[in-house]
């Protein structure tokens, strides 16, 4: 009996399966970056091909870092407001340093900068969390959950026959049903 004991093993031990998931977080994250000119860029930017169990397991591991990224972007539009534009190091840029409205950036910006490092731990690379929080968490402000979609693929995989699924942040790719207008009736 398996009571109290929630999610799939996958074959693998407790340590295989974590870095399994981070694995696949970090992947689809991944895809996002800019790719100009790289051979390896992928087809789809927000997409991953995995098997079905392990995107279903993948799915909240994702989320959850996409809501603290998107939660962390009112602190960091704050903090924006309270910089200031000069080069660091220069005369205006140690002024501003010394000045109450650094503490007032100090303080705003501590929240993103947690949730940051929140995310690094859950994910564990540091160039998927600033594309989560660059890139991605902006896409998302105004959406309230449900930020990937699972997409059942009808063929099998070659070698185990493992069924295959496509894991994809939505909006990106949506497709755009378009209704066909009636004719006129006179």
């Amino acid at each position: 009996m398996r009571h109290l004991k929630k999610g799939r093993i996958l074959g693998r031990n407790p340590n295989h399966q974590r870095a399994l998931l981070k694995g696949l977080v970090v992947a689809i994250l991944l895809t996002e970056r800019d790719a100009e000119g790289d051979d390896n860029a992928p087809k789809t930017p927000g997409r991953i091909i995995t098997t079905l169990e392990k995107a279903k397991e993948v799915r909240p591991l994702l989320e959850k870092c996409v809501t603290i990224a998107k939660k962390a972007q009112t602190s960091l539009r704050e903090a924006a407001s309270l910089t200031v534009k000069a080069d660091r190091s220069s005369a205006e840029w140690k002024k501003w340093r010394q000045s109450d409205r650094w503490q007032a950036w100090n303080k705003a910006v501590a929240p993103a900068v947690a949730a940051r490092r929140r995310v690094l731990q859950m994910i564990g690379n540091k160039e998927a969390v600033r594309i989560l929080f660059d890139v991605i968490a902006p896409r998302f402000e105004d959406r309230n959950g449900g930020y990937t979609r699972i997409l059942k693929l009808a063929g099998f995989r070659l070698g185990d026959a493992g069924k295959r699924a496509i894991l994809e942040f939505v909006g990106k790719n949506d497709r755009v049903k378009e209704r066909s207008q009636r004719p006129a009736v006179e």
